[in-house]
């Protein structure tokens, strides 16, 4: 039987040899067999496919073969992702679910082993890998690195377990990913020379340059929460060669606009040169990660994508081992059939569970910060109603809640500004990284009704008002979904208008809310077990003495 031979003709983008010439690429099977220089009156650009460096599909709220019919429309051919949040929830099963389901697809999953199960010992997980868990996942070929080390400070105080995980990347020769919001100076020096070798955590300038001139790659992040394109961009040009670029986390309905490709078109836009744009989007997660993915190489497999222009690079056609999985505005990748897998074993909750009894005069508050997952810490006059701590609307300072979703606990209780409601309350099972349930609302009433309304569907993300109530269901783990990209993202866009509706002021409410829980990014979050300063790697006081 012979193999189907394809031929495509374009401007033929060679990142590697930084030039552009027209050609005809020839494929036979799954391989570029040949790339020959041949006059036609084609316009369209041929060039190696994009990657994500770094993306929690779970972030989507969408299972992985539903992820991939959207990213191959923007040119995406693979990603590197840490499967961190499912396994916080369900362990090696959830991360086997990931690989498993992705399999389905022709698409390029690369799945790493997520290295902090449960991301810290201050909060309650679903589920813990241990240094053990973490050998038997590296030894799989389906697994391609040891993803980010969250706990850097079990690094820099060498804790045992965590440089066990290290060790078993290093005899396994598989990269160690890293997480070091802010670390500087001798601290990530120390952390490097763990055998840490990335980082998407930088939010200035300065903290990048200086992890780039220590020896470490950085991933450039611009994701639907954590936004350091800006911040970061003008290292480009400078340090192409060790950079790439990330989104971390993507809510459905910025996935369905754009991808990779978005983050191309804004480096260019500011002058920089493209094939130094494609070598961070194309070239470098592949050679950083050894993956299997086709440079445009005689020889390669064929991960081709066509672009109408070096500029906006609006996808026309994306080939993923010489597949063609979409063309002309249609994406040809099927759903896939799958079983949900879940964990969540909690009874409704009361009003008088959000109640904090005090008679303190001052309290400390989280304020969230737009665009980004740092916070930083307040103090604020205490509002008290029949000796209980309540929402000021007036002044933005919002009771929040986290509750445990595995097993029956009070909930942990703790204020934050920024979020802007003056009605009702805004709930979530998605909260990183332990994903219990979390909650802003103007009153114990609202908490609780949005708490339970998640309770009920065993996982969702939903917005209840007076008179009003909406809900996401997310069955998969009670962080995905089990329905396709364009119902999800249709439906994600209501509910953030209804979250607005009743006065958030966030660009994205939901995807902020899922980092409030999130002890491993400083200063000020709220864990199932209380107020933690992710600073001093301790728990706070909410009131002040």
């Amino acid at each position: 039987m012979h193999s189907i031979i394809m031929k495509l003709k374009g401007n033929i983008v060679d990142i590697q040899q930084k030039r552009i010439f027209k050609g005809e690429i020839t494929i036979e099977g799954n391989k570029i067999v040949s790339i020959e220089e041949k006059q036609h009156d084609v316009n369209h650009y041929i060039l190696p496919g994009f990657i994500d460096a770094h993306i929690h599909i779970e972030s989507s709220m969408l299972v992985p073969s539903e992820f991939a019919k959207i990213a191959v429309k923007h040119g995406t051919v693979a990603t590197v992702s840490d499967p961190h949040e499912i396994a916080n929830v369900l362990g090696v099963k959830g991360v086997e679910f990931m690989i498993e389901n992705g399999k389905q697809v022709p698409f390029k999953f690369n799945f790493g082993a997520p290295s902090c199960v449960p991301a810290t010992n201050f909060e309650s997980a679903g589920a813990t890998i241990d240094s053990e868990g973490i050998k038997s996942l590296l030894k799989k070929p389906d697994i391609k690195y040891l993803a980010e080390m969250m706990n850097y400070p079990g690094v820099l105080f060498d804790d045992a377990e965590v440089l066990k995980k290290i060790e078993w990347a290093k005899y396994f020769n598989k990269p160690v990913d890293g997480h070091a919001p802010g670390v500087r100076g001798a601290d990530i020096s120390k952390y490097i020379s763990a055998g840490i070798s990335t980082d998407h955590e930088c939010f200035t300038f300065d903290e990048a340059l200086e992890k780039l001139q220590k020896g470490m790659k950085i991933l450039i992040r611009e994701g639907s929460a954590a936004k350091n394109f800006e911040a970061l961009i003008d290292l480009l040009p400078e340090y192409f060669e060790r950079i790439m670029f990330c989104s971390d986390d993507k809510h459905p309905d910025d996935l369905i606009v754009g991808h990779i490709n978005q983050l191309c078109a804004r480096a260019v836009s500011k002058g920089i040169d493209v094939f130094k744009v494609l070598q961070a989007a194309c070239v470098n997660p592949v050679k950083h990660y050894s993956l299997d993915v086709g440079l445009l190489q005689v020889g390669d497999v064929a991960d081709v994508i066509i672009v109408e222009d070096l500029k906006d690079f609006k996808t026309l056609q994306t080939y993923i081992d010489g597949e063609l999985v979409f063309d002309t505005g249609k994406s040809l990748i099927k759903s896939a059939e799958f079983e949900n897998i879940n964990n969540f074993n909690c009874d409704p909750k009361s009003v008088s569970d959000f109640k904090f009894e005090s008679s303190s005069k001052q309290i400390r508050v989280i304020e969230a910060l737009e665009g980004q997952l740092v916070t930083n810490e307040l103090i604020a006059e205490a509002t008290i109603k029949n000796g209980n701590l309540v929402s000021n609307t007036g002044n933005d300072i919002l009771k929040m809640t986290v509750v445990n979703r595995y097993q029956n606990q009070k909930p942990a209780v703790a204020f934050i500004k920024n979020f802007g409601l003056n009605e009702g309350a805004i709930a979530s099972s998605v909260g990183h990284d332990s994903h219990n349930i979390i909650a802003v609302g103007v009153s114990d009433e609202a908490i609780c009704k949005a708490v339970n309304l998640v309770i009920e569907n065993k996982g969702g993300i939903c917005a209840v008002s007076d008179s009003k109530e909406k809900i996401i269901p997310l069955p998969v783990a009670g962080i995905m979904s089990d329905k396709n990209a364009e119902t999800i993202g249709h439906q994600y866009a209501e509910l953030d208008n209804m979250a607005k509706s009743l006065g958030c002021t966030l660009n994205a409410p939901y995807m902020t809310l899922s980092f409030m829980a999130l002890l491993v990014i400083p200063s000020l979050k709220l864990s199932d077990k209380g107020l933690f300063n992710g600073k001093d790697f301790k728990f706070s006081s909410l009131e002040l003495e």
